[in-house]
């Protein structure tokens, strides 16, 4: 009996030590993008892997041929410079490769832009996002009565909010009130501002789109598997521009369900909610980023023990 209690407490503190759930955000030293958590984010991965074949190879050309110039051909080494003045087939050749280059990188990049504007559904969500100085505000169009305003954590309330984790609440990242969205469908952004131009981005969905006074412009979304994913205004909008952070927690459509009939009435309680039942319902599952699983964790179990007949 002493030994199943003893697995069990190690059980639980092994799952304690784990963070909360999936959350895409920067990383120190970070040279890649985040973890793709869209469709579109995974094509532009590609795409820019894609590139990389003609820029590297392009750059190496330019240099050596720089080199070749600048050793074999200066005053020292070559004091009668060549009178020729024309080449013919280096002529056709610098003139069609580069053609050739641009076809091979235009043709993905009008599929990945046609594809950026094309949602694979219709939208199951719509959402109205504004931007102000130095907020969000969340209206959600399916459901009435949802609609708040996120604005960047506070570190005084990290404790009521149940936020004291900065692995999944970072610091300048985390908000008071996150969008809340349901994984596998179609969110619709209607994104414009209250004030002046700000930029709403969430790198890991691919989306950037700019919130502009009197225009309403319109992206869309479909978040592959849940977690929290943050982003930042990217607009350069004023004195607090760097402290207008932008949260997404998706989460499974009953989940979010639920979370919507709640907020209807109090969304700080529904928030609460939600993340209770993401740390205890789905505690089995695993949340998958960049090829690597990081559990859900388990609310805190008092005196927990394990007994075998």
């Amino acid at each position: 009996m002493r030994h199943t209690q003893a697995v069990a407490w190690a059980g639980t503190a092994t799952l304690l030590a784990v963070p909360s759930a999936y959350a895409a955000q920067p990383t120190d030293w970070e040279i890649q993008f985040q973890p793709a958590a869209t469709g579109i984010m995974a094509q532009i991965e590609w795409f820019a892997d894609y590139t990389m074949w003609f820029i590297v190879p392009v750059t190496v050309l330019v240099f050596v041929l720089l080199a070749i110039i600048v050793f074999r051909f200066r005053a020292s080494a070559n004091p009668v410079p060549s009178r020729t003045s024309h080449n013919t087939l280096i002529e056709v050749l610098w003139t069609v490769l580069p053609i050739v280059i641009l076809i091979a990188i235009a043709i993905p990049s009008f599929q990945l832009l046609t594809a950026q504007y094309s949602p694979p559904a219709e939208p199951s969500l719509t959402v109205k996002v504004t931007g102000h100085q130095w907020y969000w505000s969340y209206d959600y169009q399916n459901a009435k009565n949802v609609s708040f305003d996120s604005l960047m954590l506070q570190d005084a309330d990290r404790k009521a909010d149940g936020k004291t984790d900065e692995a999944a609440y970072p610091n300048l990242l985390a908000v008071d009130n996150e969008m809340v969205v349901p994984v596998g469908e179609v969110v619709r952004l209607l994104v414009t501002s209250g004030d002046v131009i700000h930029s709403w981005t969430v790198p890991s969905f691919g989306v950037k789109m700019d919130a502009v006074p009197g225009r309403m412009n319109e992206t869309w979304f479909k978040v592959d598997k849940p977690g929290i994913y943050y982003g930042q205004c990217s607009e350069l909008c004023g004195q607090n521009h760097a402290f207008m952070p932008i949260a997404v927690r998706a989460v499974t459509t009953d989940q979010y369900k639920t979370w919507v009939a709640a907020a209807a009435k109090d969304v700080g309680a529904a928030n609460k909610a939600l993340m209770a039942a993401v740390a205890t319902g789905n505690s089995s599952d695993t949340a998958k980023a960049d090829g690597n699983t990081a559990p859900m964790r388990l609310a805190a179990v008092s005196g927990a023990t394990i007994s075998q007949e």
